[in-house]
């Protein structure tokens, strides 16, 4: 069976990991049949370069992405590209779809760091009252 999964390819403590098709039996950094992209999770935001092309060909003929390559590649949008083309839908419906679904991704974004914002505030409003009670004199 041809499993898309990641093969690491970075040094101590900065994984890179190229994003291949290989036979299940094979190990992770071992022989494979295709690099088909990189995956990058240390930058901010993590870094995807997928060939659109052949990840929906290896997809098409049967190969099994494993949790974390399905993830990445469901994060690009592709997946949902290929299932609608899947449905019978026209290039420009899947279009208007994709960009829909980018528009909410961005917007789901703005929100996380919005909330993330003032979690960080409210810590260090909470700190500076603290540490001003700790450095008042009893009495």
């Amino acid at each position: 069976m041809v499993k898309i999964r990641l093969r690491r390819i970075g040094r101590k403590k900065l994984p890179i990991y190229q994003i291949v098709a290989a036979d299940s039996r094979a190990p992770r950094d071992g022989k494979f049949l295709e690099v088909i992209g990189k995956y990058e999770p240390t930058k901010k935001p993590h870094a995807v370069a997928l060939q659109e092309d052949r990840v929906a060909y290896w997809l098409g003929v049967g190969a099994q992405p494993t949790d974390t390559v399905r993830s990445v590649i469901s994060g690009t949008g592709l997946l949902l590209k290929l299932n609608l083309k899947r449905k019978g839908k026209s290039q420009e419906e899947v279009d208007a779809e994709f960009a829909k679904w980018q528009v909410q991704r961005e917007a789901g974004a703005k929100k996380r760091l919005a909330r993330k914002s003032v979690r960080r505030r409210t810590k260090k409003e909470a700190e500076a009252k603290a540490k001003a009670e700790k450095e008042q004199p009893t009495a």
